[in-house]
């Protein structure tokens, strides 16, 4: 079985959208509450953020790139990018104007259970050839949004040594302030998929009106959780 490791990202990459307000409002809801020194700041309502304007680092513990192609029309195979990196420029009140940028390693390429020589042949010249490519990266150009938590993330997505324009759905999952257990977070979830051909990646693509192959469409899922880092003097 063969499959393709391009994932993307990426993010990252991931993706700016911020809570909107709405027009009109039956009742303003009340203050939150000040958090309980020793106690952890739980999350508000999807879509809601305390969390400040500031440069977030992606929080590498908690964010995951995961794709999947068509293999032998039998099943989606699977797999993900184990190292990421990213930075966030994040501004709920304009949030047209954010920015993200997610590196990945494609060299971090994590199989289920491959076969022996596998994931080599995957890093290898004939797919993602990671020893001449050793970076996968998304740098967004726009952010247009979509609903009250949601937006279409534009930026350019470079891989095997090829950039792409692509779009990623991404939903905007909440946030709160810095506290004494932790920076101001902030979440995202995003979709997107592309075309390997694209990307000069066109190993094992099936002949014209059958599936023995691997597809050519790239589903991608990203999960991503951004920091600003430790308060000062915590």
């Amino acid at each position: 079985m063969k499959a393709i490791g391009p994932a993307l990202l990426a993010s990252a990459a991931l993706w700016a959208c911020a809570p909107q307000t709405p027009a009109r409002r039956a009742a303003a809801p009340p203050p939150a509450a000040a958090p309980v020194k020793g106690e952890p700041v739980v999350p508000g309502p999807p879509g809601r953020t305390q969390a400040p304007a500031a440069t977030y680092t992606l929080d590498k513990n908690h964010s995951t790139v995961v794709f999947r192609l068509n293999h032998l029309g039998f099943s989606h195979y699977t797999a993900q990018f184990a190292k990421l990196d990213g930075q966030l420029a994040f501004d709920p009140a304009h949030p047209d104007a954010m920015r993200v940028t997610v590196s990945i390693d494609p060299r971090s390429l994590a199989l289920p259970t491959p076969p022996a020589g596998f994931r080599e042949t995957l890093l290898g010249p004939t797919w993602l050839d990671a020893g001449k490519f050793p970076e996968i990266r998304f740098v967004s150009t726009k952010v247009d949004r979509t609903g009250p938590n949601t937006a279409r993330v534009t930026g350019d997505l470079t891989l095997h040594g090829v950039t792409r324009l692509v779009v990623l759905e991404t939903t905007f999952n909440g946030g709160y302030p810095a506290n004494a257990f932790d920076g101001a977070r902030v979440g995202f979830s995003a979709r997107t998929s592309f075309r390997r051909s694209d990307f000069g990646v066109a190993s094992g693509l099936p002949a014209p009106g059958t599936n023995l192959g691997v597809g050519d469409r790239v589903d991608v899922a990203v999960e991503t959780e951004w920091n600003s880092g430790k308060p000062t003097g915590k």
